[in-house]
């Protein structure tokens, strides 16, 4: 592996958190949503990853494969006022967990943090190597 692969990898990888960073930020944004005329809630979305291994024709890293929609069924708050209550007086909510969207949020961005870090120690090195031979 060239010290040069190192920045495809990072790369990679700080691009699939940057999107799943994005997809954290929409589950957030949509944490008290209630349903909307179609009668469904908003559902959190998880980003699945997949490695991609170094071969000649592709380089190693990270990539997105797919953004799921989670399957729990979100809250039902008895509000029979509510403009969005169904027949029985039930409003549906998101399921979104704020919690695990926030624990979700710092994993992310450690991660980006991190890739970022890598390429900035690859560059110094690589800087480094350029200086041994003046």
């Amino acid at each position: 592996m060239s010290m040069f692969s190192i920045f495809n990898v990072s790369g990679s990888a700080v691009s699939a958190q940057a999107q799943r960073l994005n997809v954290v930020a929409s589950n957030l944004a949509n944490v008290d949503a209630v349903a909307g005329p179609d009668g469904q809630a908003y559902k959190a979305r998880q980003v699945v990853f997949q490695t991609t291994p170094m071969g000649a024709d592709s380089a190693a890293g990270v990539r997105v494969t797919s953004i799921n929609e989670s399957q729990t069924p979100g809250r039902r708050v008895h509000d029979p006022s509510h403009p969005s209550a169904d027949a029985e007086g039930y409003v549906n909510h998101s399921n979104v967990n704020a919690v695990e969207e926030m624990v979700n949020m710092i994993s992310a961005s450690r991660s980006y943090q991190n890739n970022v870090e890598v390429m900035n120690t690859a560059k110094s090195l690589l800087l480094k190597t350029l200086q041994l031979g003046q």
